[in-house]
């Protein structure tokens, strides 16, 4: 795709006018105008402030450098780099410090690159299979030989993940390869949009799981701007006396 037309997909799939677009990067709409025309070719510093007006995520802006003829401006380094190494040691001390709550760290395809000594918690019965290395954690929650038949809210939490794929293109294989496996979304009368905690099955006992995920909102690398971090705590008192006496 070509950059006129860059700009202006990723500005309307956002349904941002010009004249907004134009006032978070500090220019006119007849710039906006003329740059997604093609009347006007805009300077390096002007796709980067095009782009970061936008929110674009930084693989998304390193796309639109290229398609102006500009080097990309944000490094993708692989989280095997010693460069990386001081970030992978933080991701650990967070993943320890929340135990004995499970938690895990995915990439952009929900492959698993770090988790807890809780994560047994999550993977209890799933078959051997889906646990071995590349684990995309995605897959296990929904997967039939995964999380699934232990899930009891099943047709309410399964979409929120589901969800979530859907508004990824790059993820739109295994959104359909998942939303195979999962049952009709269940839409109940006292329905609050994904308020619902996980209740998982065990054979230590029931458990209720709230989640919350955390992403490095400030990373100028790529690879750690899409990492996430999702955190699983008890939402109740008997699921968290249940997790702290669970054997490790």
């Amino acid at each position: 795709m070509d950059f006129p037309a860059a700009v202006r997909e990723k500005r309307t799939g956002r349904q941002v006018s010009q004249l907004e677009l134009a006032s978070r990067a500090g220019t006119t709409q007849r710039h906006v105008s003329f740059i997604e025309s093609g009347r006007s070719v805009p300077g390096r510093a002007m796709v980067v402030r095009l782009a970061e007006s936008l929110q674009l995520p930084l693989r998304e802006r390193n796309e639109l450098l290229l398609a102006a003829g500009f080097a990309p401006a944000y490094a993708e380094t692989s989280l095997a780099d010693p460069y990386l190494r001081p970030v992978r040691s933080a991701l650990d001390h967070i993943l320890a410090g929340h135990l004995p709550y499970p938690a895990v760290v995915v990439d952009r395809f929900g492959v698993v690159v770090a988790a807890n000594r809780a994560f047994d918690v999550l993977a209890e019965g799933a078959d051997a299979a889906l646990l071995r290395p590349p684990v995309n954690a995605y897959r296990l929650a929904l997967h039939p030989d995964g999380m699934a038949p232990r899930i009891a809210n099943l047709g309410q939490w399964a979409y929120h993940i589901l969800d979530r794929l859907a508004q990824n293109p790059a993820l739109a294989a295994l959104h359909a390869e998942l939303l195979s496996y999962a049952p009709a979304r269940l839409v109940t009368d006292d329905h609050l949009g994904f308020a619902v905690p996980l209740q998982l099955r065990s054979t230590r006992g029931d458990l209720r799981l709230m989640t919350t995920i955390t992403t490095f909102a400030t990373a100028v690398d790529v690879t750690l701007a899409e990492l996430k971090l999702e955190a699983f705590l008890p939402a109740d008192g008997p699921t968290a006396a249940l997790l702290a006496a669970w054997p490790r």
